[in-house]
């Protein structure tokens, strides 16, 4: 694919300002969209998408928290540093462990809102001056997933493992 074919926003040369204006609109909509574009009516909480996605079990914390990714890899396109990205991954891993619980994962994507708080990461690099970006910071965003990606298979085998485990201890009791 070439440069010219890429949407404005990712083709725009890393670290200029305009570049970083449509990074931001971007990561701002889609931090919206999967933790605040409804409200639960009769309060003043806002939900989105990733909570209504915990709710199915397995894929939904999964499919959410892979959506959720992508504000890292906008990250990435603005310049923002390692240690940042770093952080905005904890926050996607915090969510996604805390949404394997039924019922408390949901309750904790309200309160937490991980997508949120990574756009206002990225937002906060970008109004200061960014730097290049590197096929090291590739790198390090693709190794991030790549660990976040085998946490989110271990956590789900280990739930299937628990499950799988207590159904067999039920069917060795007595009846």
């Amino acid at each position: 694919m070439s440069p010219s074919a890429l949407p404005d926003y990712l083709s725009s040369r890393p670290g200029s300002s305009l570049a970083h204006q449509e990074i931001r609109q971007l990561a701002h909509w889609l931090a919206q969209f999967l933790d605040a574009t409804w409200i639960i009516p009769g309060t003043t909480i806002k939900i989105g998408l990733d909570p209504l996605l915990g709710l199915i079990p397995g894929f939904g914390d999964i499919l959410s928290n892979a959506v959720g990714s992508l504000l890292l890899f906008l990250a990435t396109k603005a310049g923002v540093p390692r240690i940042v990205i770093a952080r905005m991954a904890l926050n996607v891993c915090i969510n996604m462990a805390m949404g394997v619980i039924p019922g408390i994962g949901v309750v904790f994507s309200i309160w937490f809102k991980s997508n949120l708080r990574n756009a206002q990461l990225l937002d906060r690099h970008c109004r200061s001056d960014g730097r290049a970006v590197a096929l090291a910071d590739w790198t390090y965003v693709g190794a991030v997933l790549g660990l976040m990606l085998a946490l989110m298979v271990g956590i789900l085998g280990g739930v299937v493992w628990a499950v799988s485990s207590l159904m067999e201890f039920l069917r060795t009791l007595p009846t």
